[in-house]
């Protein structure tokens, strides 16, 4: 007999006889949870009959939603984020032999790789000074509202478990991402619309779906796919001749059969199919409206790109059709989404892994994000929305100072993975602007000064949610797991 009906076959007196046991190492630890000597994990009291309704949170927020642009493939913070005059002047010359020696490298030959500098220029923006590439020049328009750090690092190297680790702060399989976990914790305030929307664009991401997954937790969290043409979600709309009515009847009774099997067993994946079905029916007509930018006006458009052409002579790993138009559309739709209750957008756009060609193909990659997200920026502030968004750039890893050396007897001209040191910016939802947290040293090689860990990332976007990491947690296979895992702080200094 299935483990499920056998426990409902038991009598009371069978339960309580075989339980009494246990009954009682569950009152001790109650009484042992009361004095203080466990710390108490965050009860997600969930709605059954909506998992997705807002719950407060540990302490007063200052962010309601995120809006996480993920750069997959890791592009060069040295050719954009991070001047380093000094590697310019070691141009060609070998790293000594003692720091490579415990060195792991997804592509280069230790034994002939030198080192590369940039032909980029970098000059100072904002009333901050913050020192940016000269392809970045729109982000630089917004240097005082963001927080640039460059002491990022991770223990992985290459992109598949770079990518998780970054979604889901460990570099594994199944586990849920940090728009799951935040949707866990808080709910959606839009009843109409997923609480986490996954926009795409360019070539595809190493990690696909696995990064914006629900892992153990359940399915209602898991983030939902947008595409920005055609039909926004696959499979949502009616099949022809299906009328509205017949298909709301059908829906009811569906309902009813699920909620008579989630009172029988009281499964929280019950409640998730009940709570999808429902929202899939009510998308049916937000979906729609969300896509259409027909509402928007001209200079909102003309500010986001949204029609740019593709420039000639450049592409390579980010081009996948429109690329330029895709990307400035996902990111008008981001605002869109979190004026409409959405509370976690992950925009993903592939590829930036730049192990050749560096030069031409991050100038094409650049040309795409810079004009959208400093509009995205922009259009938050003036309508009062960036104090509660968080706007966040970011990728797995970054790049070597050391020049690629695969193919001999041709020019080094790419990059190869990094995840020693590495930069990304915040805005919005509580960062403090204007600033330049953390630095490599002088040839951006490791972080020296303030590293940041991606758990400390996560331990402070979190915190600026008002969730303490350290309670946010779920039980799963006999522990208690959260998005920080066993490590994280919340670095303050970024709070404004």
């Amino acid at each position: 007999m299935h483990p499920t009906l056998d426990l409902e076959a038991r009598t009371r007196r069978q339960f309580l006889t075989s339980s009494a046991c246990g009954l009682g190492l569950a009152g001790l630890g109650a009484v042992l949870t009361d004095d203080g000597f466990f710390r108490s994990g965050r009860a997600i009291a969930a709605d059954t009959r909506n998992p997705l309704a807002p719950r407060p949170p540990h302490f007063e927020p200052r962010c309601k939603s995120c809006i996480f642009i993920f750069m997959a493939g890791a592009p060069s913070q040295l050719d954009l984020f991070d001047p380093k005059p000094k590697l310019n002047e070691l141009h060609g010359q070998p790293l000594p032999k003692s720091m490579l020696q415990n060195v792991r490298f997804a592509f280069i030959k230790k034994d002939t790789a030198t080192l590369m500098g940039t032909k980029r220029t970098f000059r100072k923006h904002g009333e901050c000074g913050m020192e940016l590439s000269d392809f970045l020049p729109h982000i630089g328009s917004c240097a005082d509202d963001i927080l640039l750090v460059r002491s990022l690092h991770t223990e992985e190297f290459n992109h598949h478990p770079g990518q998780l680790k970054m979604q889901c702060g460990r570099g594994t399989f199944g586990l849920p991402t940090m728009g799951a976990w935040i949707t866990y914790g808080l709910g959606s305030e839009s009843r109409n619309l997923p609480g986490y929307v996954v926009l795409t664009c360019g070539r595809g991401s190493s990690g696909g779906a696995t990064l914006w997954q629900n892992g153990f937790l359940p399915s209602v969290y898991a983030g939902v796919r947008f595409r920005t043409t055609g039909e926004p979600v696959l499979n949502l709309a009616n099949p022809p001749g299906l009328p509205d009515r017949l298909q709301r009847e059908g829906l009811q009774t569906l309902t009813a059969l699920n909620r008579h099997r989630f009172d029988h067993l009281r499964d929280p994946e019950i409640a998730s199919r009940i709570a999808n079905y429902e929202l899939a029916f009510r998308m049916q007509m937000a979906a729609p409206e969300l896509i259409d930018l027909s509402s928007e006006t001209k200079a909102t458009l003309e500010m986001y790109g949204v029609d740019r052409p593709e420039p000639p002579g450049l592409g390579g790993r980010g081009k996948m059709g429109n690329t330029y138009q895709d990307f400035a559309r996902n990111c008008l739709l981001a605002r869109r989404l979190v004026e409409r209750g959405v509370r976690f957008v992950n925009i993903i756009y592939a590829s930036w892994d730049h192990h050749s060609d560096l030069d031409r193909q991050l100038a094409y990659n650049a040309g795409a994000v810079d004009q959208p997200i400093a509009a995205l920026i922009r259009d938050l502030k003036q309508r009062g929305l960036l104090d509660q968004t968080m706007v966040v750039w970011g990728a797995e890893f970054g790049r070597t100072p050391l020049g690629e050396n695969r193919v001999q007897g041709r020019p080094v001209t790419g990059r190869d993975h990094h995840p020693f040191a590495f930069s990304m910016f915040l805005a919005g939802g509580g960062i403090r602007g204007g600033q330049v947290y953390g630095a490599s040293d002088e040839i951006g090689w490791a972080a020296v000064e303030k590293p940041v860990h991606i758990n400390d990332l996560h331990a402070t976007m979190l915190h600026l949610f008002g969730l303490d990491h350290l309670r946010l947690t779920y039980r799963y296979q006999g522990r208690d797991f959260r998005l920080t895992d066993v490590g994280g702080h919340v670095i303050e200094q970024w709070i404004a």
